[in-house]
C-alpha cells in the first residue's frame, strides 16, 4: 500500500509538526536576546521544545543543551514512529542508525581522550531500547577502548570497530569515517529494497548529499591538507550519484584550487563553481542550500511518499544545529547580526530557487 492511502495519516502529522519548526524571524529575535538564559525560556515557549528544559540549572553548560536538544530530536523521532505503518517504520529503523552513530561518535572521543562522557546518556535509554541493541549506560561507561568494543557485541558495529581497534593505530578520525561509510552504503543499499518511486526520492536526496560531502572533502584537502590525490580519493565516499568516477578523480588531483574549480565547473554541480567564483560565497554553504533545496522540493513535490518522513527529520537537525550556534553566539557575547549571518543566510536563497 503506498501513495495517498499509506501516507495520509502520518503526512498530516508531519505537517503538524513542520508547523512547530522555528522560522527565520523567531531565530532572529533568539539572537537579539542578552543571555543563555533568556534564549532558553525563549525555547521554552516554543511548541517543539515544550517541557525539554524543565529543571534545567540557570546557567547550563553547552553539553547539557545539547542533551535536551537531542531529546526532542529523538521525541520527534517516536512519535513519528508511533504514526507510521510497516513500510515506513522499515525506513525509520534504517535511518535511526545515524542516531546511533552520532552517539558513538560522542562516546568515542571520550574514551580516546580518557574523560567521562560529557553527556547523561541515561536520558535517552528507554528511547534506544525500544529502536536499537545499544547500551549507553555500558558505552558511556567504557574506561578503554576495549571496554567500548566489547560493549557494542551483538551490534552492526561490533566487527567493524573491532578489525580496526585490533590494529592497534587507529584514530578517531578513523572509527568515524568507517561508521559514516557503514551507514551510506546501508542507507543507498536499502533504496533498492523501496518501492521505485520512493527508491528515487532517497536515491535523490542520499546521493546528492554523498556528492556533496565528497566535494567538499576534496575542497578541504586542497585548501587546508596537503595530501596526494591518492589519499584524498582513499578517503571519498565509494557511491557516486551524479558525479562520475573519473570526475572524482580529476577533482582529486588539481593541483590547486583554481584547478578544482575548473574541474568542477564540468560536472553536474558546475553551479557550485560558478557561485564561488564569481559571488564569493562559501562552498559550504552553496552545498548546504543546494541540499535544503533537494529536501525541500522533494517533499513538496511527493508530499504522500517517504519524502515526507526523509525531508522533516532532515530539517530538524538542521533546526537543533542552528539553535545551538545561536545559544552559542550569545554566550559569547557575538552580537544579533553576527549569529544571524550564521544561522540564516542560506534560508533565503533556498526559497528563492524552490
Amino acid at each position: 500500500m503506498t501513495g495517498l492511502l499509506a501516507y495520509s495519516g502520518i503526512t498530516a502529522k508531519i505537517q503538524a509538526m513542520e508547523s512547530k519548526l522555528i522560522q527565520e524571524d523567531r531565530l532572529r529575535e533568539m539572537a537579539s536576546l542578552d543571555s543563555v538564559p533568556q534564549a532558553l525560556e525563549y525555547l521554552k515557549r516554543q511548541p517543539a521544545y515544550e517541557g525539554i528544559f524543565d529543571d534545567m540549572e540557570q546557567q547550563p553548560h553547552r553539553g547539557e543543551i545539547e542533551q535536551r536538544l537531542l531529546l526532542s530530536k529523538y521525541r520527534d523521532f517516536a512519535k513519528l514512529y508511533r504514526f507510521s505503518q510497516a513500510s515506513q517504520r522499515h525506513f525509520l529503523d534504517l535511518y535511526f542508525l545515524h542516531y546511533e552513530i552520532a552517539v558513538l561518535k560522542r562516546c568515542l572521543r571520550c574514551v580516546l581522550d580518557h574523560r567521562p562522557v560529557d553527556l547523561d546518556l541515561s536520558m535517552f535509554q528507554s528511547f534506544f531500547e525500544k529502536h536499537s541493541g545499544l547500551d549507553l549506560i555500558r558505552l558511556s561507561s567504557a574506561a578503554d577502548m576495549q571496554e567500548f568494543v566489547a560493549g557494542l557485541e551483538g551490534s552492526v558495529f561490533y566487527r567493524l570497530l573491532t578489525q580496526l581497534a585490533a590494529g592497534g593505530k587507529a584514530t578517531l578520525f578513523d572509527y568515524e569515517l568507517n561508521m559514516d561509510l557503514l551507514y551510506f552504503r546501508t542507507m543507498w543499499k536499502a533504496a533498492g529494497s523501496l518501492s521505485r518511486k520512493e527508491e528515487r526520492i532517497l536515491t535523490r536526496c542520499l546521493g546528492t548529499r554523498l556528492d556533496m560531502l565528497n566535494i567538499q572533502w576534496i575542497y578541504r584537502s586542497k585548501k587546508y591538507y596537503p595530501l596526494p590525490p591518492a589519499d584524498i580519493y582513499s578517503l571519498l565516499i565509494p557511491v557516486q550519484h551524479r558525479l562520475k568516477k573519473e570526475e572524482l578523480q580529476k577533482l582529486a588531483s588539481a593541483s590547486g584550487l583554481s584547478e578544482f574549480f575548473a574541474a568542477l565547473k564540468s560536472t553536474a554541480y558546475s553551479s557550485l563553481s560558478q557561485a564561488e567564483l564569481e559571488d564569493g560565497r562559501n562552498l559550504e554553504d552553496l552545498c548546504t542550500e543546494a541540499l535544503d533545496r533537494i529536501y525541500r522540493i522533494t517533499s513538496r513535490r511527493q508530499p504522500y511518499s517517504i519524502a515526507s518522513l526523509n525531508s522533516y527529520l532532515y530539517f530538524k537537525e538542521e533546526e537543533i544545529q542552528k539553535i545551538i550556534t545561536v545559544i552559542e553566539g550569545i554566550r559569547y557575547g557575538l552580537g544579533a547580526d553576527t549569529i544571524c549571518s550564521y544561522v540564516i543566510k542560506n534560508e533565503r536563497r533556498a526559497r528563492r530557487h524552490d
